[in-house]
């Protein structure tokens, strides 16, 4: 996968994160976050569904599985690696 993949991947899956761990968000308005995580869950699906033919068979697998945290450990292990 290009760098510029990873780099969109790593960003929607930290920003799924980032969500979920907002509890002010939560809070005060969690239908605004529900909305949020879906729009970010439709943007990792998209994601997936563009890039299928080049991405690694392991990546693939915890997409498909929604293993979402182990796609980001791996997607962020991989660009480590430059």
């Amino acid at each position: 996968m290009k760098h510029e993949d990873l780099d969109e991947l790593i960003a929607l899956l930290r920003r799924r994160l980032d969500v979920i761990g907002d509890a002010a968000m939560r809070e005060n308005d969690p239908d605004g976050q529900l909305a949020l995580l879906r729009e970010i869950s439709e943007g990792i699906t998209a994601f997936h569904q563009r890039h299928r033919g080049a991405i690694p068979p392991r990546l693939n697998h915890f997409l498909e599985n929604a293993s979402l945290q182990k796609a980001l450990d791996w997607a962020e292990a991989e660009r480590a690696k430059g």
